[in-house]
Parts: C-alpha cells; sequence; structure tokens
C-alpha cells in the first residue's frame, strides 16, 4: 500500500462484516489475529475453514458480508463459474477479496475487471491481509482520502481553538485544499468568535438534519470562507446542557467526511465521550500544550491514554508546545519535555498575543498578517504534512479510488 493509502486507513474502521473462507491453516490463523487490532474493534470478523463452495452454502441461507474472502487452489473456468454463482447470494455493494495460488498479472486484471476488489498471492501476511480489509471497507463506506485531525489541549488556555483556526485557514488557502472546520464543544465553541460569524445552530439541529438526509438544511449551518473552508456555525447550545450521543456525532462524521478531504475537528471544549470517539478515529491527533509544569504534567496523562485508546501507538500524536517566552524564567526546556512525555514536540510557538487576539478578532488577520504566514508556513503547516500529502507544487494530492460493487459488476461482466 502506498503512504497515502496507509494513511487513510489508520483509523478506527466503520461497523461493517467480513467473513474469511480457507482452507490453509496459516490464512485462517492470520485472519484470526485481526481481531486484536484497534483499527477492527467495530468489524465483525468471521474466520471459516471452507472455500467458494462453502460460502455458497453459507449465504444460501442468509445474507451476505459486506466483504468476503475467499482462498482458492485454483483460479479456473471452474472457480470463475462457482464465482459466479456465488454472486447470486449477494448484494452488488458486497465486495470480494480472492486469495490464489499463483503471481499472474493477466488474472489479476482479469479479476479486478470483473468487480473483484483484490488479489492476494498466498502465503498471506497478517499485517497485508489487515491493511486490504481496511483499505475495501474504507473505500467501499466512502470515505477513502478523508483525513480527520483531531485538536486536543493539554488544558484550557493553551490556545488550541487559536491553532486550529489559524491552521484550517492554512490548509483551505495556502494548501488550496477542500476543508472543513468544525467543534464538537456544543455552546462552549469559540468557532464563531475565531472566525467571525453568528452561531446558526446547534448539535442537534446537525444531528437531525444528517439523520433526514437534509443536505440543504445541513449546508445552512455551515459558513463558507474563502472557495475551500467551510465552518460548522454551531455554538447554539446551551452551556450546561448535554450536546449529542456519540452515535449521532459519528454520524455525522461519516456524512462530513464524504464531502471534505480534509476535517479539522477542534476538541478543547467537548465532553469526554465525544473526545474519546474523535481520538479513536482521527488520522492524527495534534496535542497543544504550553511549557508549564502543569499543561505539560496533563499533556503527560493525555498521551497515556490517546496511546491506549489506539492501541498503544503514539506515533500519531503530534505535540505543539505554544506561547514559549511568556515566562522564560518558569518554562520547562524542550529537552526536559521530550524526556518527561517521551515524545518530541512537533514544532513551538512563540508567544504573540497581538497576533493572535487579533486573528480573534479578525479572522483572516493571521493571514495578512508577514509574521503568521511565517508561523504558518514554517511551524504549524508542516504538522500536519504527515497526515495530508502535499505534492510537488504545495497542494495536496487528491486521489478518488471509488469503485462499484464487487459481484454486480462482475455478473455484468459475465453476461
Amino acid at each position: 500500500m502506498s503512504e497515502a493509502d496507509n494513511q487513510a486507513t489508520d483509523i478506527l474502521l466503520p461497523s461493517a462484516e467480513v467473513a474469511v473462507f480457507s482452507r490453509d491453516a496459516e490464512t485462517l490463523k492470520n485472519a484470526g489475529e485481526i481481531r486484536h487490532d484497534w483499527r477492527f474493534a467495530r468489524v465483525s470478523l468471521d474466520v471459516l475453514e471452507g472455500d467458494v463452495e462453502t460460502s455458497i452454502q453459507t449465504y444460501a441461507e442468509r445474507e451476505a458480508p459486506d466483504l468476503l474472502i475467499i482462498q482458492t487452489d485454483d483460479i479456473n473456468d471452474a472457480f470463475l463459474e462457482r464465482l459466479d454463482a456465488l454472486s447470486g447470494y449477494c448484494s452488488e455493494g458486497t465486495a470480494a477479496v480472492i486469495i490464489g495460488p499463483v503471481n499472474d498479472v493477466y488474472l489479476y486484471r482479469n479479476l479486478i475487471d470483473m468487480g473483484v476488489s483484490d488479489y492476494l498471492v498466498r502465503p498471506v501476511q497478517k499485517e497485508v491481509l489487515c491493511d486490504v480489509i481496511a483499505k475495501t471497507l474504507v473505500n467501499r463506506l466512502g470515505v477513502s482520502g478523508s483525513r480527520l485531525i483531531a485538536f486536543l489541549g493539554a488544558k484550557g488556555g493553551v490556545g488550541t481553538s487559536s491553532i486550529i483556526q489559524a491552521m484550517a485557514l492554512g490548509v483551505s488557502e495556502l494548501w488550496g485544499q477542500k476543508t472543513a472546520l468544525i467543534d464538537a464543544s456544543g455552546g462552549w465553541s469559540s468557532l464563531s468568535v475565531g472566525m467571525g460569524f453568528d452561531p446558526a445552530g446547534t448539535l442537534r439541529e446537525i444531528s437531525r438534519m444528517v439523520d433526514k438526509g437534509d443536505e440543504n438544511g445541513l449546508k445552512r449551518l455551515f459558513v463558507e470562507q474563502g472557495e475551500r473552508l467551510s465552518i460548522m456555525a454551531g455554538g447554539g447550545d446551551a452551556l450546561l446542557d448535554p450536546t449529542i450521543s456519540p452515535d449521532q456525532y459519528e454520524r455525522f462524521l461519516d456524512f462530513l467526511m464524504v464531502k471534505s478531504p480534509v476535517v479539522l475537528a477542534d476538541l478543547s471544549g467537548a465532553e469526554p465521550v465525544l473526545k474519546k470517539l474523535l481520538i479513536s478515529r482521527a488520522n492524527q491527533i495534534v496535542l497543544v500544550a504550553t511549557p508549564t509544569l502543569t499543561a505539560l504534567r496533563f499533556a503527560r496523562s493525555l498521551i497515556k491514554e490517546v496511546a491506549d485508546l489506539r492501541g498503544g501507538d503514539k506515533n500519531d500524536v503530534s505535540l505543539i508546545i505554544n506561547k514559549t517566552g511568556m515566562a522564560k524564567s518558569y518554562e520547562v526546556t524542550p529537552h526536559e519535555i521530550q524526556k518527561a512525555l517521551e515524545v518530541a514536540p512537533a514544532t513551538s510557538v512563540p508567544y504573540l498575543p497581538a497576533l493572535f487576539l487579533g486573528h480573534e478578532s479578525n479572522a483572516r488577520q493571521i493571514l495578512s498578517d508577514k509574521e503568521g504566514l511565517e508561523i504558518l508556513k514554517h511551524s504549524l503547516l508542516p504538522v500536519l504534512k504527515k497526515t495530508i500529502t502535499v505534492a510537488s507544487d504545495g497542494y495536496p494530492d487528491e486521489k478518488s479510488e471509488k469503485k462499484s460493487g464487487l459481484l454486480g459488476s462482475f455478473l455484468t461482466k459475465k453476461k
């Protein structure tokens, strides 16, 4: 898989059903171990000893899953005929991956033309199988290429909202990428102040629009800033009331990520359950802290909890040290920060109250200010290059890899 593919599938995968049919002990073992991968927490995985005949018998009596993986010792006309028979028990949305005995480019191309999602040659390592399943599910469910980046503050007052708002402007205008800026904080959202608009709705209203599939209604709850930045115009929620459930917010995310290649989410004032949801799903977590003892202690605890949520991996956490130089004699040095947190800061931002308070009063000031542009280009935006693939011209790559349903396409080709 390419680096872009790895980034696209390095998320908590959506709910789906997957079945693996094989008579090979190594394949069965590797497929079973996928259940321990954190990305597959919501994927129902059946690992069954059998072949294409077993799958036909199985799905003659019950509904086929979202993805079928079938291993065969022979890729011949008889197998293709049985695959044709299997297609009669599958919906057009069913995807399939075939594991075969030979590495044959002509065969691979024929199977792909028939609608098969991928062809693998045995023996298949667990990591390869894992990545192919993840890529197939992401493509089928419509979020291929989307990037969700969650911004989290070590504590209040570290400047998380100012950082994410500045980066949203940079990604959309300097990188030219279609971007959505959202906030999970309900009434505590500061987007309306920092980005210069009046709140137009609540998270509950947004959730209702998504559930009804009302795209026009949902569009009215977003503010367009420039040609490529859409900002969730929430913030009308009551401050002391609960917002929406994780399931409701996740449906909103699923809806949004089909539309926007880049989604930046401000979690600084969100409820813990929503923070956990977005941290689990995000391609990258940007943690903002100041170089003070209190903020860094919270940062250390958050890094550990984030890693626990994501299977022990800290590599997706990018630490930004903000407001350096505000109180030099009381600040922790970069070396001590890395030693204590076991994570090297991705960048640091100097204490510039006039710039960032000016940005809060005038949403575009950071782009029109020379010092702001330098910070965006050389300090802030490089943090996101690990998640957003930037082409040689300075603009992120955009690729579309959607295909039609596997077996429906296969049937059309056969007939």
